[in-house]
């Protein structure tokens, strides 16, 4: 479970895990995390919780929420990222589980009208001449890399957006598969047409974000 940190000046003042869909933070006692500090607002932040995925959001606060130096109105918040609210630093951990990165990231592919038959057949090969990997940049897998090792690599969630990332001579492709909810390379929809990758590029699919490296 994802849990917060509040410090000040180096000592932890709390340690509070995230259970609810809304925890607030704040000076007022019926906040969950109370802060007794003028330099926090009465109703400072809150922290929403759907699924993996948590959200600082500030409540209009007197001296705002920052997180690297940067005011935040509302975020989504990576394993690591510390906020500072007033005096406090409030950090925010969710260290991924292996197991549900795996499930969720990466899948047998299955094959249907739109799966091209080429592209399952040789799934299981291994192409050594290439090197690249896809870094995951959001939710409760950030921070976690998965190596390319296959011709095709299928990800994302199966119902929400499935896209196929291909190796073909000095390249890497990506094209979509399947699902409503279409892919994102660098901000622009990607179709079933493949589309090849370049080293930096960001995906966003099935609502997380991810990145990739080829060396």
């Amino acid at each position: 479970m994802p849990k917060i940190t509040v410090m000040m000046d180096g000592n932890v003042h709390s340690e509070v895990t995230l259970t609810k869909e809304r925890t607030t933070i704040g000076r007022r006692p019926y906040n969950d995390v109370v802060i007794e500090n003028l330099t926090v607002s009465g109703e400072h932040a809150v922290l929403v919780m759907v699924g993996d995925q948590v959200t600082v959001e500030d409540l209009h606060s007197t001296n705002g929420t920052y997180i690297d130096g940067k005011a935040v109105k509302k975020q989504v918040l990576h394993h690591g990222d510390v906020m500072d609210m007033g005096k406090y630093k409030v950090k925010f951990e969710a260290p991924p589980q292996a197991d549900e990165f795996e499930r969720t990231m990466m899948y047998k592919p299955r094959v249907t009208a739109q799966t091209p038959a080429a592209a399952v057949a040789s799934a299981a090969l291994s192409v050594p001449e290439l090197k690249g990997a896809i870094k995951v940049l959001s939710g409760a897998a950030a921070g976690r890399e998965m190596a390319l090792t296959k011709v095709v690599t299928t990800v994302g969630k199966p119902g929400v957006s499935v896209a196929a990332i291909t190796q073909r001579r000095h390249n890497f492709f990506v094209h979509h598969v399947e699902g409503q909810d279409r892919m994102t390379l660098n901000g622009d929809t990607v179709g079933a047409e493949p589309v090849v990758l370049k080293h930096g590029d960001r995906i966003k699919l099935a609502g997380t974000e991810m990145q990739f490296l080829q060396s």
